[in-house]
């Protein structure tokens, strides 16, 4: 009675403004990261995963007024989130406790990066300072619908959408909502650029997770969100579930303030915890969808933990090649990437992948696996602090 399965998805990224268009970019092994056009930077030397529209084009899609004030992150994710409610029908439901539950960081960030100067000496421009806090971001979003009953904000950098889904489905499971639309969004910004170029992980030539050449990121933006409701509910207003969440688990390190433990011990009891809520397996794991950010860090430990857990390491492979790094959005943007691709028969490759790392006994899919069924997906997304998410996500026909 306490399944919780998953009605809508909503995503725009850098290879697509909506599933389809995602799933297109997927099959065609079509990458959306190249050279900095929209985010204003001197370091053009770093390619990343834009969404391709301004927010002037964005506010005219959502038919919001040119002169309103409001973040790109805001925008995004307003974007996602019509997506997923329209295909779960969820707004037009008799719910009454819809909760909203956002994963985000930088929040309205670029916006006071592009301000700053002027507020220090024009009062006029103190409303930007407003939206700058990711928790506004969240708010503006569900100003949008309006009507939410429960509206929450979760940043743990890089897991923050990952741990969204989490909340929400523990939410559910405990009964406290009827209803609840999970994920994140990210708008690209200079603190974000030059943040990760002063750890010097960014990448000056298109990502390669796991591969031994790697040297880094390649950042990017979007936004994904996903509606979650108990089984019985969606099948009562005759909405088909598109999938399940079978399982998940959360586990912090707290090895270093930016790196994961070489050995990956974090990810490894994340993993553990998703897989013994399941139910399941680790035979019956069919894909892995990585946190795989191409640094020496990350792949190094995430790729540990996962020859350590399994004796027969399923099809492994990272979607940041194809959208960028789109840091707390990634946990809702990837899941729904790697959704869509067992709806729809077939697994992503591991844009880049030539070079074997010799501490690994696995190597990343090379080219797109098609016509292949898929059950069970396994996805890691990782944060800074050590803050480790796994999530299994489990076909609904297999139920």
């Amino acid at each position: 009675m306490n399944k919780i399965c998953i009605t809508g998805l909503g995503i725009i990224s850098a290879i697509g403004k909506n599933c389809e268009e995602s799933v297109t970019a997927l099959l065609a092994k079509k990458t959306g990261i190249d050279k900095l056009h929209y985010l204003s930077s001197i370091h053009k030397e770093f390619p990343v995963g834009e969404v391709a529209l301004t927010d002037a084009e964005m506010k005219q899609m959502l038919n919001i007024t040119p002169d309103k004030i409001i973040s790109r992150t805001t925008l995004l994710g307003i974007l996602a989130v019509k997506q997923a409610c329209q295909q779960a029908q969820i707004l037009n439901s008799n719910y009454k406790r819809i909760g909203f539950i956002s994963g985000t960081t930088v929040g309205g960030m670029e916006k006071s990066e592009s301000f700053y100067i002027d507020f220090l000496e024009n009062n006029a421009k103190n409303e930007y300072i407003g939206i700058h806090d990711c928790g506004a971001c969240t708010e503006g979003i569900a100003d949008y619908f309006s009507g939410f009953h429960f509206i929450t904000t979760i940043s743990t950098a890089c897991s923050s959408a990952a741990n969204a889904i989490i909340l929400g489905s523990n939410m559910l499971k405990t009964g406290m909502l009827d209803a609840v639309i999970v994920g994140g969004a990210e708008c690209l910004t200079k603190f974000h650029l030059n943040g990760f170029n002063t750890l010097m992980i960014l990448d000056k030539e298109h990502c390669r997770p796991f591969d031994a050449t790697r040297a880094g990121i390649n950042l990017g933006e979007g936004a994904g969100y996903l509606v979650l409701e108990k089984e019985q509910n969606a099948l009562a207003r005759d909405v088909k579930p598109i999938c399940m969440v079978a399982g998940y688990g959360n586990a912090c390190d707290a090895f270093h303030q930016t790196a994961s433990s070489p050995d990956g011990k974090g990810a490894i009891l994340s993993m553990q915890k998703a897989i013994e809520m399941s139910g399941l397996n680790y035979s019956d794991m069919d894909y892995i969808n990585a946190h795989g950010t191409g640094t020496q860090n990350n792949d190094l430990s995430e790729g540990t933990a996962i020859a350590t857990l399994f004796d027969k390491v399923p099809p492994v492979s990272s979607t940041k090649s194809f959208t960028g790094h789109t840091t707390s959005a990634a946990g809702g943007v990837e899941s729904i990437l790697a959704i869509l691709a067992m709806k729809n028969n077939f697994l992503p490759a591991n844009l880049n992948f030539s070079n074997s790392m010799p501490e690994l006994n696995f190597t990343p899919i090379k080219n797109t696996m098609k016509n292949v069924k898929i059950k069970h997906i396994l996805k890691n997304s990782f944060g800074f602090g050590g803050n480790n998410s796994s999530i299994i996500f489990s076909d609904y026909i297999t139920q």
